[in-house]
């Protein structure tokens, strides 16, 4: 745990004050990403019906793309850019890389076990025999010690080939190779068929009974070779904003590489479907994309024209306590479907079910009763987090 000072906007600057930060200080433009991504997970992770919840809070049933699919993403690529700073300062530091790779080690195991912590909350009303052991976090570690070991020990060329190999190596899994009992994707069975692929297959292999959807789960083993991929995007992204190129051309240049990726990504969806239950490589490539266009566009506005002020706090508070984020989204979601409230006619539902209804009874139209409890879930983490603000807590692993 980490009691440090919150970030304090600074002053208006110019681009010299930007191209400093890039090397030496800390952007507040990942913060903010992070802040909103975290604000994003909870609005999505919480919708008061899920099957009336707006299109753009609800994600993709399977192959294509809603909004809220580009959250999770968001995470790793933010993970990735954030190792650059981090292990550049420990190397400054004195600290050698193996050093750093046993830190990443340590904080990798307590990401896992917070995710086994929330998966096994009572709040969730969880059956320990079917404890799952995937998991957002889970897939956070991985991704950040994979990452971690090609950031410290290859350069760029060696994490691009590193990407490349992910990206082509898993479309390639998952289209030739025999899926046991069931025969070749697009010729035995369906090409991506949800339960017929070797994602699912293997998910079952290892932990059948411990899964998310029962047959299969979004944060599986084999899927998340591609995850490390979005990883080392961001990995890339960092060596750029701490590069000593002016400001102006870092911005230029992600937004060109996002619009790239969003272009690529969707070009491959032709051939292999941008799917986030299976993250697929046209999903890492696409949602990238659309990360480096929106850490552009951050970066643009808070780095360059210093567009800051009192509005970025309410964000910081989420995005300089992401970890606290992740568990408070789990004290809302856990009971919001395992406690029960007793209707006037003595029939039983789930405080998330309940909710809905009273908010429909009370006028609102599902879709927007769904909102307002998703919108409620927000503000009540927020509150949590704000408590750890004031007192100057964040929560670091």
């Amino acid at each position: 745990m980490s009691t440090t000072q919150p970030l304090a906007p600074p002053a208006p600057g110019n681009e010299a004050d930007a191209a400093n930060a890039n090397s030496t200080g800390r952007l507040i433009c990942l913060d903010i990403f992070r802040g909103l991504a975290v604000a994003g997970m909870i609005l999505v992770d919480n919708p008061g019906s899920d099957e009336k919840a707006y299109w753009p809070i609800a994600h993709a049933e399977w192959n294509g793309w809603t909004p809220a699919d580009f959250i999770f993403p968001s995470f790793l690529f933010l993970v990735g850019v954030s190792m650059v700073f981090s292990f550049a300062k420990r190397r400054e530091t004195g600290d050698s890389r193996r050093q750093i790779l046993l830190h990443v080690f340590v904080r990798s195991l307590l990401l896992i076990a917070i995710g086994l912590f929330v998966n096994a909350s009572p709040f969730i009303g969880v059956d320990f025999h079917a404890l799952r052991f995937e998991g957002v976090t889970q897939r956070i570690a991985l991704c950040y010690f994979a990452a971690a070991i090609l950031a410290l020990w290859s350069d760029r060329r060696g994490q691009i080939i590193a990407i490349v190999a992910c990206l082509f190596g898993y479309w390639a899994l998952l289209r030739f190779v025999p899926v046991p009992g069931l025969g070749v994707p697009g010729r035995d069975i369906p090409f991506m068929d949800p339960n017929r692929n070797l994602a699912a297959w293997l998910d079952r292999k290892l932990f059948m009974g411990h899964l998310f959807d029962g047959t299969r789960d979004p944060e599986g083993i084999l899927s998340t070779i591609p995850a490390i991929a979005t990883t080392l995007l961001g990995v890339l992204t960092g060596h750029w904003l701490r590069s000593r190129k002016a400001p102006a051309t870092i911005a230029i240049a992600m937004l060109l590489a996002g619009i790239l990726g969003l272009t690529a990504g969707e070009v491959w969806n032709i051939w292999f479907p941008i799917n986030k239950n299976l993250w697929t490589s046209s999903f890492a490539v696409f949602t990238g994309g659309f990360a480096l266009v929106f850490l552009a566009v951050l970066y643009w506005l808070l780095e360059i024209k210093r567009w800051r002020g009192a509005w970025t706090t309410p964000i910081l508070v989420f995005g300089m306590n992401a970890i606290a984020g992740f568990v408070a989204d789990s004290l809302v979601y856990g009971p919001g479907y395992s406690f029960t409230v007793k209707q006037p006619d003595g029939v039983s539902l789930s405080w998330h079910d309940a909710a809905q209804a009273k908010l429909v009874s009370l006028g609102a139209s599902p879709p927007n009763a769904s909102l307002i409890y998703s919108l409620g879930a927000v503000i009540f983490c927020w509150i949590l987090l704000w408590f750890l603000w004031r007192k100057r807590i964040f929560l670091k692993v």
